[in-house]
C-alpha cells in the first residue's frame, strides 16, 4: 500500500497520543526514542502527539512547529522513523474551548462564545481574521514539518477540539463564512487542507481525524459525521480517513473505550459509515488490542487500515511479535486508561503493563544477566511479586515464588472477575508465563514466615505481601474480631462469580473510590435487590482519572444503585433486626436502610510488613514493592516489582 506516494510496510498505524515528553516545547531524547521504538517495533506509520504549529500554541510539553527553533530537533525526530520504514505525521490539533481538566482555560477560543459542555468555560469567539491567519500559520507549519523529513500531517477534527467546534451546528453558531450551513461549518478545515496540500504537493500525505459520534445531541451524529466527510473529501486529495467518538461533555468518555465497552467498539459505525463515505482508505481504531482482531478486520475489508494509540504504548514490539506469529509474548493493553489519567494530570507516558516505555531497550526487551547469582525468594504472587520473579529468572537467578493463595494475580485477579476488569488478566498471565519461562518455582497455597523463607536459602528476599484494609472507626471492635463485616475484596472472594440471586440490601462504606469498588457494586447488583454506597465525601470515584469517572456514573445510575453522599453507617440495637442507620455527617439525620443482607467496606490500605523485622534480623536482604510499600495501583505495583527484579 502506498499513500501520496510512498510505501508503507504493512497496514498498522500508531494513532496519536500525547506523551508530555517534550520539556519547554523542545523535542527530546526521550520523545525521540518514544518514536524510534514503535518504528523499530514494526509500525508503517506514526501519528505525532499535537504539535504547536500555530503561534497561539505555546503549550510547554508540546514540540513547537511554527518557528525554526526545533529545526534541528524535528530532523532528528522525523529520522528516528523515517530511517527504521515507518512514515511519521505531525498532528495538526487545536484544544479550543475544551478542556478536562480542573479550573478554566485561560483565553479560550472557538468558533462561538458558548461555554465548554464538560468545563463550562466560555470561550471567545474567533475573528474571521484570526481563522484564516490560523489557516495560514498550520500551512506554514506543515511546510516545515516536511523539510524536516516528515512525510504529512493528520488534522484533527474530533473529540471536541477546536476543528470539531467548527464542524458541530451545537457548538459553531456563526452566521458568517465560517459558519451557517454545513458548507460553512466546514469551511475552516476545508481552507486547512487546500492550504496544506499547496504548501506540501502532492506527495505529502494528509489525513483526517473526524468525529464519527460525538454523542453530543443536537451535534454530529453518524448520518451528519458521513455527510462533512463526503462535504470535506469533495475535490480533495485526502490519504485517508479516521472518525472516533466522544467530545468535551458527558460523551468525553467515548473516545478512550475501557474494559466495560466491547473489544473494537467503534467497528459497528465505520461499517455504517462506509456505505456513505467516498472511496478513500479508512483507518478503523478504538480498543483493538489483539492482532486477531486487527487481521479479521482487514480480511472482512471493514477498513483498510489499523489504528493502535493504547495497544503500542502497551508493547512498541506488538507488530513484530504479531508478524512473527509470537502473540502470546505481547505485553497486552488493559484498557484501564491509566495511561490517560496520567496525561490530564501532567505526567509523563506510563503503562500498567510496560515498565519501559521510551526506554532504548524497550522493544521485545530482555534483561541482561547479572553477574552472579543468587537464591532470591518472592514472598507474595500478585502483580508486584510476579514481575519481579520473572525479571530476577530471566537474569539467571534461582527464584522461588511463595504465594498465600491458590493462584497467581492478587487482587488484580479478583478484579478481573468483576464487570470491566477481564482484560487485567493479562497483566499477571504475561508475567506467569515469563516466569515459567525464566524457570520460577511456584509455592502456592503457602502462607510463608521467615523460617520458611530461611530454609528455602533465601540470599535476597522480594517482599510484595500486598495490604489489607483498615476496618473504619464506626465499626465496634467487637464486629471487627467476630468478622461480621468483612472488607469488600473478602466479601468479593466469594461473590465475584457468583450470580444467584440473593434477598436484600447489600451496602458498601466506600473510601476507597478506586474503579474495584464500583465494579464490585455492579456485580453485587445482579445478586442482591438494592445496593447503596456509602461515603463521608461529596461525591464518588474521586481517584479515578475523568472518562474512568464518567463511565462509572453512568453505570451505577443506570443499574439504579443508590448513593449516600456525606454518610456513615451507625451501628445501633437496629442491626440486630437487620435495619442499618446511616447518618449525614454535617446534619446527623439518619437513614434507614433494610432488609440489610450484606454490609461491607472498601477502606484505606495498611502495607502488610509483617515479615519485615524478622527478616531484617536474620540479616535478609529484603526489598518491599507494590502495596505493601504504599497501598496504589497496578501501575505502581509493575514499576517497583520490574525495578526490584533487577537489583537483587
Amino acid at each position: 500500500m502506498t499513500m501520496a506516494g510512498r510505501p508503507l510496510r504493512n497496514r498498522v498505524v500508531h494513532a496519536s497520543m500525547t506523551t508530555r515528553l517534550g520539556i519547554d516545547t523542545r523535542v527530546t531524547d526521550r520523545l525521540i526514542q518514544y518514536y524510534a521504538n514503535r518504528a523499530a517495533g514494526g509500525a508503517a506509520l506514526i501519528v505525532t502527539e499535537p504539535l504547536s504549529m500555530a503561534r497561539h500554541q505555546e503549550v510547554s510539553y508540546k514540540v513547537r512547529a511554527y518557528d525554526d527553533a526545533n529545526v534541528e530537533g524535528l530532523k532528528r525526530m522525523a529520522d528516528a522513523s523515517e530511517s527504521r520504514g515507518c512514515r511519521l505525521l505531525a498532528q495538526v490539533q487545536d484544544p479550543g474551548r475544551g478542556r478536562h481538566t480542573p479550573g478554566r482555560v485561560a483565553d479560550p477560543i472557538a468558533p462561538s462564545a458558548q461555554p465548554d459542555d464538560l468545563s463550562w468555560g466560555v470561550p471567545r469567539a474567533l475573528a474571521a481574521a484570526e481563522v484564516r491567519s490560523m489557516v495560514a500559520e498550520f500551512a506554514e507549519s506543515s511546510a516545515r514539518v516536511k523539510r524536516c523529513g516528515f512525510s504529512g500531517v493528520e488534522i484533527s477534527c474530533g473529540h471536541g477540539h477546536l476543528f470539531h467546534q467548527f464542524l458541530s451546528p451545537w457548538s459553531n453558531l456563526r452566521e458568517d463564512e465560517y459558519g451557517g450551513d454545513r458548507a460553512g461549518r466546514a469551511r475552516f478545515v476545508a481552507q486547512i487542507v487546500d492550504a496544506i496540500r499547496s504548501a506540501c504537493g502532492s506527495d505529502f500525505i494528509i489525513g483526517l481525524k473526524l468525529p464519527g459520534d460525538d454523542g453530543v445531541p443536537g451535534s454530529i451524529d453518524p448520518a451528519e459525521a458521513a455527510a462533512l466527510a463526503v462535504e470535506l473529501a469533495r475535490g480533495r486529495s485526502l490519504e485517508y480517513l479516521c472518525f472516533t467518538q466522544g467530545s468535551h461533555a458527558r460523551s468525553l468518555e467515548m473516545h478512550v473505550p475501557d474494559g466495560h465497552s466491547p473489544r473494537a467498539p467503534y467497528m459497528p459505525l465505520l461499517k455504517q459509515l462506509r456505505q456513505m463515505l467516498p472511496p478513500i482508505p479508512v483507518i478503523a481504531l478504538g480498543r483493538i488490542t489483539d492482532p486477531a482482531e486487527a487481521e479479521s478486520i482487514l480480511a472482512r475489508g471493514d477498513a483498510e487500515l489499523i489504528g493502535l494509540g493504547r495497544a503500542l504504548v502497551a508493547d512498541a514490539g506488538w507488530i513484530n511479535k504479531a508478524a512473527a506469529e509470537r502473540a502470546h509474548e505481547i505485553r497486552y493493553c488493559v484498557s484501564r486508561n491509566a495511561c490517560w489519567g496520567l496525561n490530564v494530570s501532567g505526567v509523563p507516558i506510563a503503562c500498567d503493563n510496560n515498565p519501559r516505555v521510551a526506554l532504548p531497550d524497550e522493544v521485545d526487551y530482555r534483561p541482561a544477566k547479572a553477574s552472579k547469582r543468587r537464591r532470591v525468594i518472592v514472598v507474595g504472587a500478585g502483580v508486584a511479586g510476579l514481575e519481579a520473579a520473572w525479571v530476577a529468572a530471566e537474569r539467571g537467578h534461582q527464584v522461588t515464588v511463595f504465594g498465600r493463595s491458590g493462584e497467581v494475580g492478587g487482587k488484580a485477579r479478583l478484579h478481573s472477575l468483576l464487570p470491566g476488569g477481564e482484560s487485567l488478566s493479562s497483566v499477571f498471565d504475561y508475567q506467569y508465563a515469563a516466569a515459567q519461562r525464566a524457570g520460577v518455582k511456584f509455592e502456592l497455597g503457602v502462607e510463608a514466615d521467615c523460617d520458611t523463607v530461611v530454609r528455602a536459602g533465601a540470599e535476597a528476599v522480594i517482599l510484595a505481601t500486598g495490604s489489607t484494609m483498615i476496618a473504619p472507626r464506626w465499626l465496634p471492635e467487637e464486629a471487627r474480631a467476630q468478622g461480621w463485616v468483612p472488607d469488600l475484596r473478602a466479601a468479593m472472594a466469594g461473590l465475584a462469580t457468583q450470580h444467584a440471586r440473593q434477598p436484600g440490601v447489600a451496602v458498601i462504606f466506600d473510601m476507597d473510590h478506586t474503579e474495584g469498588t464500583y465494579a464490585s457494586a455492579q456485580r453485587l447488583r445482579e445478586i442482591f435487590d438494592e445496593i447503596w454506597i456509602v461515603t463521608p465525601r461529596h461525591s464518588i470515584a474521586d481517584e479515578t482519572a475523568l472518562v474512568t469517572r464518567q463511565g462509572i456514573l453512568r453505570r451505577l445510575s443506570r443499574d439504579g444503585i443508590r448513593i449516600a453522599h456525606l454518610s456513615e453507617p451507625r451501628w445501633t440495637e437496629r442491626m440486630e433486626n437487620g435495619a442499618l442507620e446511616i447518618e449525614q455527617v454535617y446534619t446527623g439525620s439518619r437513614t434507614i436502610v433494610e432488609p440489610l443482607a450484606l454490609l461491607a467496606y472498601s477502606t484505606p490500605r495498611l502495607p502488610d510488613q509483617r515479615l519485615l523485622p524478622a527478616l531484617r534480623a536474620a540479616g535478609i536482604e529484603t526489598r518491599l514493592v507494590g502495596d505493601c510499600v504504599m497501598a496504589r495501583n497496578v501501575m505502581a505495583a509493575t514499576a517497583e516489582g520490574h525495578a526490584a527484579g533487577h537489583v537483587v
